[in-house]
């Protein structure tokens, strides 16, 4: 862990419904102390203050809510839960237990997504006219790739809307400030069976009732607009998530996959000078403080989780606001949801 994390980290239990040995495994390698097949055991263990939540999303809430009645500080992945009800339910019951909690939505501790927000809020781009958001990847483009957790809406809630516009809606509202007025949405499902084994693509099929690809517009309160797109059949495209923001002053340009990096034009210099800059995000004066990396030594995917538990772990022990919350979770879920109302009646629908 962080050095600059205020309490040692003991990683007690690792808990998940598979084989022991496959477990003792796993532990071994990253460092569990204890191995556990019953999730009920371990949110009532006296030893244990935090519990991280990373199954398929159907099991959230269930083990939120008993975590959270045990007193256990919560850190869940995103999206917080297959519906809004079950998100709502969620944070009433963190509120209620008085315990701390974090929606996992890792990209907000991207230093270079975090300087983005900065620049924002002083003022560099100015009034905010558009942002454009596209989160890609190709890694279900195989027709044959096989039936998995995520294709089945019972399990999984939704395709890429949940599993990555839920990214996206979060860090728009992380970066801006702008709050979701309205929406207009569009789901597909392109590839609608797939084989439920994957070596014998000839075999049985299982129906797809989850979406491939999610696109939606937006306007958002103070006159802004919005064109969001996610898709898991981007062929060529591994984890494309990128957000444009257009304003008066000037626009910023975050490609994750070029993560140290933020694009940044600035509006006011004149045409001798005007042009995207690439700004390097890994020195001591950016977001998160350069964190345990060298000056100008870039990080990867891994890092951000590092970052968010770290930053997590220091407002438990300092008992301190943090963000992104429950709460986030429950806004995320709120534009999630208006897009399926919009898809279904086939309107616009306002975000509640």
């Amino acid at each position: 862990m962080w050095a600059g994390t205020p309490a040692k980290i003991v990683m007690k239990c690792l808990c998940a419904k598979d084989s022991p040995e496959n477990l003792q495994i796993f532990a071994d390698k990253f460092g569990w102390e204890e191995i556990e097949t019953d999730w009920r055991k371990v949110v009532t263990r006296d030893d244990i203050d935090l519990i991280s939540i990373a199954t398929p999303n159907f099991l959230h809430k269930e083990i939120a809510l008993e975590a959270a009645k045990n007193g256990k500080h919560v850190l869940c992945e995103k999206p917080l839960a297959n519906n809004l009800a079950d998100a709502r339910e969620m944070l009433d019951a963190v509120k209620r237990a008085g315990v701390k909690h974090c929606c996992g939505y890792s990209y907000r501790f991207t230093p270079s997504l975090a300087l983005a927000r900065q620049l924002v809020q002083e003022g560099r781009i100015g009034r905010i006219y558009h942002v454009f958001v596209r989160y890609a990847q190709d890694w279900i483009t195989n027709p044959n790739f096989a039936m998995v957790w995520r294709f089945d809406k019972k399990i999984a809630g939704s395709g890429p809307l949940g599993d990555l516009s839920a990214h996206s809606v979060d860090a728009t509202r992380f970066i801006t400030g702008l709050n979701f007025k309205e929406v207009s949405g569009n789901l597909q499902t392109l590839i609608k069976e797939r084989p439920v084994d994957g070596n014998n693509p000839n075999g049985p099929k299982g129906m797809v009732t989850v979406d491939d690809v999610a696109q939606f517009l937006v306007n958002f309160e103070g006159g802004a607009t919005g064109c969001f797109e996610s898709t898991r059949l981007a062929t060529g495209r591994k984890n494309y998530n990128t957000i444009e923001i257009n304003g008066e002053k000037g626009s910023i340009f975050w490609n994750f996959e070029d993560q140290n990096y933020l694009m940044f034009y600035d509006n006011t210099q004149g045409p001798q000078e005007a042009g995207f800059r690439k700004i390097n995000a890994t020195h001591d004066v950016h977001p998160y403080n350069g964190g345990w990396w060298p000056q100008g030594h870039g990080i990867g995917y891994a890092d951000s989780f590092v970052i968010e538990v770290a930053e997590f772990i220091r407002s438990i022990v300092d008992n301190t606001p943090f963000s992104p919350s429950f709460e986030d979770g429950v806004k995320s879920q709120e534009v999630l949801e208006a897009v399926e109302r919009s898809v279904e009646n086939r309107s616009w629908a306002e975000v509640k």
